[in-house]
Protein backbone atom coordinates (compact mmCIF):
# COMPACT_ATOMS: atom_id res chain seq x y z
CA UNK A 1 0.00 0.00 0.00
CA UNK A 2 3.05 2.46 0.92
CA UNK A 3 4.49 1.68 -2.38
CA UNK A 4 0.89 2.16 -4.56
CA UNK A 5 0.90 5.30 -2.77
CA UNK A 6 4.27 7.00 -3.50
CA UNK A 7 3.95 5.82 -7.27
CA UNK A 8 0.38 7.10 -7.90
CA UNK A 9 1.15 10.57 -5.97
CA UNK A 10 4.88 10.91 -7.77
CA UNK A 11 2.90 10.35 -11.24
CA UNK A 12 0.32 13.12 -10.42
CA UNK A 13 3.09 15.50 -9.22
CA UNK A 14 3.81 14.64 -13.36
CA UNK A 15 0.84 15.22 -14.61
CA UNK A 16 1.11 18.87 -15.01
CA UNK A 17 3.92 17.98 -18.23
CA UNK A 18 1.15 16.66 -20.17
CA UNK A 19 -0.20 20.60 -20.38
CA UNK A 20 3.57 21.60 -20.73
CA UNK A 21 3.94 19.34 -23.63
CA UNK A 22 0.38 20.51 -25.37
CA UNK A 23 1.49 24.61 -24.76
CA UNK A 24 5.10 24.41 -24.63
CA UNK A 25 5.33 25.87 -28.22
CA UNK A 26 3.13 28.71 -27.57
CA UNK A 27 5.07 29.53 -24.16
CA UNK A 28 7.69 32.85 -23.82
CA UNK A 29 11.20 31.68 -23.57
CA UNK A 30 11.01 33.27 -19.61
CA UNK A 31 7.92 32.39 -17.73
CA UNK A 32 7.77 33.97 -14.29
CA UNK A 33 7.76 31.38 -11.25
CA UNK A 34 7.39 33.65 -8.28
CA UNK A 35 5.58 36.79 -7.58
CA UNK A 36 6.27 39.50 -4.80
CA UNK A 37 3.42 40.74 -2.69
CA UNK A 38 1.50 42.98 -5.06
CA UNK A 39 1.48 39.42 -7.49
CA UNK A 40 4.00 41.22 -10.16
CA UNK A 41 6.40 38.90 -11.38
CA UNK A 42 10.02 38.80 -9.85
CA UNK A 43 11.56 35.72 -10.70
CA UNK A 44 12.02 33.62 -14.16
CA UNK A 45 13.01 30.95 -15.64
CA UNK A 46 13.84 29.11 -19.16
CA UNK A 47 10.54 27.47 -20.14
CA UNK A 48 12.23 24.42 -20.18
CA UNK A 49 12.76 23.95 -16.55
CA UNK A 50 9.70 26.03 -15.78
CA UNK A 51 7.37 23.87 -17.92
CA UNK A 52 9.29 20.03 -17.24
CA UNK A 53 11.57 20.88 -14.40
CA UNK A 54 8.90 21.62 -11.65
CA UNK A 55 7.24 19.04 -12.11
CA UNK A 56 10.63 17.15 -12.13
CA UNK A 57 11.26 19.16 -8.73
CA UNK A 58 7.92 18.07 -7.18
CA UNK A 59 8.16 14.58 -8.19
CA UNK A 60 11.48 14.71 -6.20
CA UNK A 61 10.29 16.29 -2.87
CA UNK A 62 7.30 14.09 -3.08
CA UNK A 63 9.22 10.90 -3.29
CA UNK A 64 11.51 12.03 -0.07
CA UNK A 65 8.47 13.39 1.98
CA UNK A 66 7.23 9.85 1.36
CA UNK A 67 10.73 8.08 2.00
CA UNK A 68 11.31 10.06 5.43
CA UNK A 69 7.17 8.85 6.67
CA UNK A 70 7.56 5.25 5.41
CA UNK A 71 11.64 5.37 7.23
CA UNK A 72 10.01 6.57 10.66
CA UNK A 73 10.53 4.13 13.10
CA UNK A 74 6.95 5.43 14.99
CA UNK A 75 5.05 6.54 11.57
CA UNK A 76 2.07 4.50 12.93
CA UNK A 77 1.54 6.98 15.73
CA UNK A 78 1.19 10.04 13.41
CA UNK A 79 -2.80 10.55 12.62
CA UNK A 80 -3.49 8.60 9.39
CA UNK A 81 -5.28 11.80 7.91
CA UNK A 82 -2.25 14.08 9.03
CA UNK A 83 0.00 11.46 7.31
CA UNK A 84 -2.41 11.26 4.20
CA UNK A 85 -2.35 15.13 3.91
CA UNK A 86 1.46 15.18 3.86
CA UNK A 87 1.71 12.51 1.54
CA UNK A 88 -0.61 13.93 -1.18
CA UNK A 89 -0.11 17.66 -0.57
CA UNK A 90 2.97 17.70 -2.77
CA UNK A 91 1.04 16.21 -5.74
CA UNK A 92 -1.73 19.04 -5.21
CA UNK A 93 0.46 22.17 -5.46
CA UNK A 94 1.89 20.67 -8.65
CA UNK A 95 -1.04 19.85 -10.51
CA UNK A 96 -2.40 23.66 -9.08
CA UNK A 97 0.82 25.62 -9.21
CA UNK A 98 2.35 24.67 -12.28
CA UNK A 99 -0.39 24.93 -15.05
CA UNK A 100 -1.19 28.31 -13.18
CA UNK A 101 2.19 29.19 -14.07
CA UNK A 102 2.37 28.02 -17.57
CA UNK A 103 -1.57 30.09 -17.97
CA UNK A 104 -0.26 33.51 -16.25
CA UNK A 105 2.56 33.16 -18.64
CA UNK A 106 0.42 33.17 -21.67
CA UNK A 107 -1.25 36.22 -20.07
CA UNK A 108 -4.51 34.62 -18.94
CA UNK A 109 -5.15 36.48 -15.81
CA UNK A 110 -5.23 34.48 -13.06
CA UNK A 111 -6.03 35.60 -9.44
CA UNK A 112 -2.37 33.75 -8.44
CA UNK A 113 -2.41 35.24 -4.43
CA UNK A 114 -6.08 34.69 -3.69
CA UNK A 115 -5.65 30.62 -5.14
CA UNK A 116 -1.99 30.41 -2.76
CA UNK A 117 -3.18 31.84 -0.02
CA UNK A 118 -6.91 30.06 0.08
CA UNK A 119 -5.05 27.26 -0.54
CA UNK A 120 -2.58 27.71 2.15
CA UNK A 121 -5.36 28.87 4.72
CA UNK A 122 -7.29 25.13 4.15
CA UNK A 123 -3.76 23.35 4.61
CA UNK A 124 -3.32 24.93 7.77
CA UNK A 125 -7.12 24.64 9.02
CA UNK A 126 -7.25 20.52 8.07
CA UNK A 127 -3.51 20.37 9.90
CA UNK A 128 -4.77 22.18 13.15
CA UNK A 129 -7.78 19.68 12.86
CA UNK A 130 -5.89 17.04 13.00
CA UNK A 131 -2.55 18.18 14.74
CA UNK A 132 -4.26 16.93 18.29
CA UNK A 133 -4.64 13.26 17.07
CA UNK A 134 -0.90 13.19 16.11
CA UNK A 135 0.90 10.96 18.72
CA UNK A 136 4.73 11.54 19.14
CA UNK A 137 6.73 10.47 15.89
CA UNK A 138 9.80 11.71 14.15
CA UNK A 139 8.34 13.31 10.98
CA UNK A 140 4.87 14.46 11.72
CA UNK A 141 4.01 17.35 13.92
CA UNK A 142 5.90 19.92 16.42
CA UNK A 143 9.30 17.78 16.51
CA UNK A 144 11.30 19.55 19.66
CA UNK A 145 13.54 18.15 22.36
CA UNK A 146 11.09 18.24 24.75
CA UNK A 147 7.97 17.57 22.94
CA UNK A 148 10.06 14.08 21.62
CA UNK A 149 11.12 13.17 25.75
CA UNK A 150 7.29 13.77 27.18
CA UNK A 151 4.61 12.39 26.10
CA UNK A 152 2.09 14.52 28.05
CA UNK A 153 4.29 17.75 26.68
CA UNK A 154 3.45 16.07 22.75
CA UNK A 155 -0.40 15.80 23.48
CA UNK A 156 -0.87 19.29 25.31
CA UNK A 157 1.49 21.06 22.99
CA UNK A 158 -0.12 19.48 19.69
CA UNK A 159 -3.66 20.02 21.23
CA UNK A 160 -3.41 24.20 21.98
CA UNK A 161 -0.98 24.52 18.28
CA UNK A 162 -4.29 22.83 16.39
CA UNK A 163 -6.50 25.81 18.50
CA UNK A 164 -4.08 27.81 16.92
CA UNK A 165 -3.69 26.48 13.66
CA UNK A 166 -7.43 26.28 12.61
CA UNK A 167 -7.44 30.09 13.85
CA UNK A 168 -4.73 30.74 11.63
CA UNK A 169 -5.77 28.91 8.93
CA UNK A 170 -9.22 30.83 8.78
CA UNK A 171 -7.44 34.13 9.19
CA UNK A 172 -5.00 33.23 6.17
CA UNK A 173 -8.66 32.41 4.52
CA UNK A 174 -9.93 35.64 5.10
CA UNK A 175 -7.00 37.52 3.97
CA UNK A 176 -6.73 36.00 0.38
CA UNK A 177 -10.35 36.95 -0.22
CA UNK A 178 -10.49 40.49 1.53
CA UNK A 179 -6.83 41.22 0.95
CA UNK A 180 -6.48 43.29 3.57
CA UNK A 181 -2.43 43.12 4.13
CA UNK A 182 0.44 40.87 3.58
CA UNK A 183 1.41 41.96 6.78
CA UNK A 184 -1.55 39.82 8.50
CA UNK A 185 0.19 37.01 6.43
CA UNK A 186 3.47 37.40 8.07
CA UNK A 187 1.89 38.05 11.34
CA UNK A 188 -0.11 34.69 11.62
CA UNK A 189 2.86 32.25 9.62
CA UNK A 190 4.83 33.73 13.38
CA UNK A 191 1.97 33.38 15.50
CA UNK A 192 1.59 29.70 13.96
CA UNK A 193 5.39 28.74 14.41
CA UNK A 194 6.35 31.20 17.83
CA UNK A 195 3.41 30.22 20.03
CA UNK A 196 2.96 26.83 19.83
CA UNK A 197 7.28 26.84 20.06
CA UNK A 198 6.51 28.72 23.75
CA UNK A 199 3.84 27.42 25.23
CA UNK A 200 5.63 24.01 24.61
CA UNK A 201 8.93 25.70 26.44
CA UNK A 202 6.61 26.69 29.07
CA UNK A 203 5.35 23.14 29.67
CA UNK A 204 9.30 21.67 29.39
CA UNK A 205 10.29 24.67 32.01
CA UNK A 206 7.59 23.75 34.46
Amino acid sequence: MKNKSTILSTIVCLLPMVLSAVLYSKLPEQIAVHFNNSGVADNYLPKAIAAFGLPLLFAAINLYSHFRINKDPKSENASASLKSLTQWIVPVISVVLVPITLFMALDVNVPILLIVQALAGVVVVICGNYLPKCKRNYTIGIKLPWTLDSEDNWNKTHRFAGFIWVIGGIGILLNAFLNISWIIMVGIIIMLVVVPFCYSYLLYKK
